[in-house]
């Protein structure tokens, strides 16, 4: 056990030296993780998700950091603009559906296998290169063709399909409020339709909200109503979402960061927005971390990625909906910004944010992925943030497209998920890809935000 830690930490230490040379690649990430939680390490660029003519090559073995080594500072000039070079040393451990995953999300053309008796690593890979099938892969076209849509292209796909499963949860609700807005700047009534067809059980037949026990899930399912003109549902929602129990905790909550977007998004637009800044604010007095992360939960003390997409969408939610003269906005801005500042430099090499944020052997997924751009998009249209977000918000955005199929289903979507006790719990929990209804709504919520800042005029950072 000892030698396997010192050969890790020895292995760190020459990926963080050849990151540090000028030039691609540049990041220490990490493949996935052992069965005992090592992260395993790799070295990767940028500009996985980017839509340029550089062609893509995995090096795997231990002479995979030479190679990089040389790339960086001796190969030549016409070789680095022609191939991007991603590392992974030793693949270790690591089982296959996580090697699967790293590598198609390289958008590879090439993977080169040095092995460790080659006494001429940089000699056997210029020949590998040399043999390389001229263009790209299948798997760089696909992940190229997702990413060059346009937004409203993707925002168009996703809300035709989504939601799947109409129901009284913020899930469909996400779906029906962008869908609607989409309708509007699409100019494309059938949009609208489908959304008045869908909630119809609800709006026209009566139908229960709630039924036998209430849900901070079911009662954030009434905000899109407003939308529609639906009152009475709404302020059965602002009414539920109103109730507070001892300590500060929603009453049909959990004390999650998912009651700070559950209620929030319910309460902001629904004139008790004062409430919502308070019960924000108390929520981060447990749950923020001084380095700005949130922790799901005080029995789930793990950043978990959806949970701090809760957090971070609950406060754009009411800083939206707050008067600048407001006497808590400094208080719930540096709360918001904390956050903001912390998982941009959490961010992966692909623009993407891990199931755990802080876990850069777990996978990247794509629902945090969606409400972490969304937040931050919000925020430097708000003039709550300053420019300097915008490169990181449109590499997340790469990335949630990357993560969006041309038939509309969604790829690695973390799976319904409560507040556990340990990391390992967060771990283990499932990568859903498919059509899904979550990340189908994130996804639709994220390309209309990528939209309007790329089209709406945005205020001075404040």
């Amino acid at each position: 056990m000892l030698l396997a830690l010192v050969a890790a930490a020895s292995l760190a230490a020459d990926l963080e030296q050849v990151a540090r040379l000028p030039g691609e690649p540049s990041v220490v990430a990490a493949a996935g993780l052992t069965a005992d939680d090592q992260p395993v390490l790799t070295l990767e660029n940028t500009t996985a998700f980017d839509a340029g003519s550089t062609r893509r090559v995995v090096v795997r073995g231990p002479a995979a950091i030479e190679v990089a080594r040389w790339m960086k500072t001796r190969a030549p000039a016409a070789l680095r603009r022609q191939w991007m070079i991603s590392v992974l040393p030793s693949a270790d451990g690591l089982d296959e559906a996580s090697l699967g995953r790293w590598l198609t999300f390289q958008a590879v053309d090439l993977v080169v296998e040095l092995q460790a008796a080659d006494a001429h690593p940089i000699d056997t890979f210029r020949a590998a290169l040399a043999r390389a099938p001229a263009g790209h892969s299948r798997e760089h076209e696909t992940i190229a063709a997702r990413v060059t849509r346009d937004p409203l292209a993707v925002a168009k796909l996703l809300a035709s399909q989504y939601p799947v499963t109409p129901s009284i949860s913020y899930i469909p609700s996400i779906a029906w409020a962008n869908t609607l807005t989409l309708s509007m700047i699409a100019g494309d009534a059938s949009l609208r339709t489908k959304v008045e067809q869908q909630m119809a059980p609800w709006r026209i037949e009566g139908k229960d909200l709630f039924g036998s026990r209430i849900q901070l899930t079911s009662v954030a399912g009434t905000f899109a109503f407003a939308n529609l003109g639906s009152r009475d549902i709404v302020a059965k929602g602002v009414e539920a979402a109103s109730r507070v129990k001892d300590g500060d905790v929603y009453e049909y909550g959990q004390g999650w960061t998912d009651d700070m977007f559950m209620a929030t998004v319910v309460l902001a637009p629904g004139g008790q927005n004062d409430l919502a800044v308070r019960m924000l604010i108390a929520y981060a007095s447990r749950l923020q971390r001084p380095d700005g992360v949130f922790n799901h939960a005080p029995n789930g003390p793990i950043a978990w990625g959806r949970g701090n997409g809760f957090a971070a969408l609950g406060l754009s939610e009411s800083l939206n909906a707050m008067s600048e003269h407001d006497p808590n906005r400094g208080a719930l801005l540096a709360i918001y910004r904390r956050q903001m500042d912390a998982v941009r430099r959490l961010q992966a090499p692909d623009g993407m944010w891990n199931e755990v944020l802080d876990e850069p052997g777990s996978y990247r997924e794509e629902s945090a992925t969606a409400m972490l751009t969304t937040a931050m998009a919000r925020g430097i249209r708000g003039g709550w943030l300053d420019r300097s977000f915008v490169p990181v918000v449109e590499r997340a955005w790469r990335g949630v497209a990357a993560h969006v199929a041309k038939d509309g289903t969604v790829i690695d979507v973390c799976t319904s998920t409560g507040a556990g006790p340990t990391k390992r719990y967060y771990l283990d929990r499932a990568a859903v890809t498919g059509a899904d209804d979550r990340g189908g709504a994130m996804a639709l919520m994220a390309a209309m935000e990528i939209n309007a800042l790329r089209h709406a005029p945005t205020v001075s950072a404040q």
